[in-house]
């Protein structure tokens, strides 16, 4: 069982938190789609890998016009991935070998079936006279319900209308469902579109609208980011900090300016957000120090802990991002020892200890109902989401016995888990031996040349050579190396070196 230590600081200040998309973790029946049973049944491996905690993507009951992020129901889980007994046993299972459960709400809009939509309309926002709000998924953000006679707000897919969070019986909703999982032993609970909830009450026109996929901009203050949410997560500070262990809120505040995102994590209000300045960097030695210097700043300046997240269920591949093929793998690899030597949470996406690239599509094999090109050429998240690959053994290379939802590539058991296991240099043993000797201690920047990134923690120094000349590996044992080294580090390869 998971045991509690008197410790200096809560568990999740210095956590790797693992994220599984559950339909494409592991399939335990059959149907081509994951299941929390899948997940029960690799949690060796996970324990083995060396994380902390399980991130669980949405698995409440949905229609899927958004892959579970619109929810049905809150207190209950959708068939296809099991039941509720099935995650009482996972969390049970995970807790015993030392894993921590964090779960994936959604706050800011429901489906559109689910009952209060026809029920309670007044937990939702509605307008007689649309205003200029667009949605991310393009278009307006208003659609017209023949049975109201109104217009409903999304600020994302139509089939997810926007709760009005103004309303204190959808707060008082929300207070019964966070303490429906927390009752229920989870650890964590992300929220998702945490600096959304609460819009202006007038519904005033923004500004300067801008395209939907902008949402996170400045030029959103009417829709977004409003000075509301702040009481309201300092009372949901005061729910999740009454429940013993160590539990936290992180929050999906999605913009890139960090001194914004540090607004939200002041001492009594979300724990944790996440920090997506890294994901939006390219491979370069300059834009990469600036990205983690603005985290530092802006973090210690309101006494919060920073994170750092490479890759999510949303963007590209890391290795693809960084210029696919062998050069785009070796400075993943480097990466992956820059990231996990950097004070704070980091958060790992399934596959990412793999090495795996993105996975490209035919049209008419995608599943993603949302994202499309400027002018109307489909873009999509599905070449993230492909079935993870645990045996190199066709078809479904471990993920299912059946047909998996999304098809997975020729040679893709190459990259599965049994295939890198125990094999020297291998991406999955990289991972497992950073996991296992992940520094701490202050964070200091060591001087060095142009395009190369060194610095401390106590006794370990990380040295990435990004973009610049050879480096010679710095003085000190050698604990890690993203690649066999003699004597200099060259561009694209990372190492960790002790001075004790």
């Amino acid at each position: 069982m998971l045991t509690q230590h008197k410790v200096s600081a809560p568990w999740w200040r210095n956590a790797v938190v693992y994220e599984i998309y559950i339909r494409s973790f592991a399939d335990s029946d059959g149907d081509g789609l994951g299941d929390l049973e899948g997940i029960r049944s690799r949690l060796p491996y996970l324990a083995s890998l060396g994380v902390d905690a399980l991130w669980l993507t949405p698995f409440y009951p949905s229609p899927d016009a958004d892959h579970g992020y619109d929810v049905a129901d809150y207190t209950d889980v959708d068939r296809r991935f099991g039941s509720l007994a099935g995650f009482d046993a996972l969390v049970t299972d995970a807790h015993d070998q030392g894993l921590r459960i964090v779960i994936d709400l959604v706050p800011n809009h429901t489906s559109i079936e689910h009952p209060w939509f026809r029920e309670h309309p007044e937990y939702y926002v509605w307008t007689d006279e649309p205003n200029n709000w667009l949605s991310v998924f393009g278009g307006p953000a208003w659609t017209h319900d023949e049975e109201h006679g109104r217009f409903y707000l999304h600020l994302f897919a139509r089939e997810q209308p926007d709760l009005d969070w103004h309303n204190p019986d959808v707060r008082r909703e929300f207070e019964s469902i966070y303490r429906f999982w927390l009752d229920r032993g989870v650890d964590g609970i992300r929220v998702d579109v945490a600096h959304g909830l609460f819009k202006d009450p007038e519904l005033a026109d923004e500004a300067e609208p801008v395209p939907g996929a902008e949402l996170h901009s400045f030029g959103r203050r009417r829709a977004i980011d409003r000075p509301e949410l702040h009481p309201y997560y300092r009372d949901l500070r005061r729910l999740v900090d009454s429940y013993p262990g160590d539990r936290f809120l992180v929050g999906e505040v999605y913009f890139r300016e960090a001194a914004r995102v540090a607004d939200y994590v002041r001492p009594d209000e979300l724990h944790l957000v996440f920090n997506f300045t890294l994901l939006h960097e390219e491979w370069s030695s300059g834009s990469m120090r600036a990205a983690i210097e603005r985290t530092l700043a802006s973090m210690a300046g309101v006494g919060a802990t920073p994170s750092w997240v490479l890759e999510t269920h949303d963007v590209a591949r890391l290795p693809t991002r960084y210029g696919g093929g062998a050069d785009g793998l070796r400075r993943a690899r480097a990466a992956a020892l820059l990231l996990l030597a950097l004070p704070g949470t980091a958060f790992l996406y399934q596959g990412q200890e793999l090495g795996l690239e993105e996975v490209e599509l035919a049209d008419e094999l995608r599943q993603d109902p949302i994202f499309f090109r400027t002018g109307g050429t489909r873009l999509g998240r599905d070449g993230c989401r492909v079935p993870l690959p645990w045996t190199a053994d066709e078809p479904g290379f471990g993920f299912t016995t059946g047909t998996p939802w999304l098809p997975q590539p020729d040679g893709f058991g190459a990259r599965s888990v049994t295939a890198q296991d125990g094999r020297e240099y291998s991406t999955l043993e990289l991972f497992r031996a950073a996991l296992a000797q992940r520094p701490g201690g202050p964070f200091a920047w060591v001087e060095s040349p142009p395009g190369t990134l060194v610095f401390m923690r106590d006794e370990l120094t990380c040295a990435v050579n990004v973009d610049g000349e050879p480096l010679p590996v710095p003085a000190g044992e050698l604990v890690l190396a993203s690649e066999p080294l003699e004597g200099l580090l060259p561009a694209g390869a990372g190492a960790w070196i002790s001075t004790h």
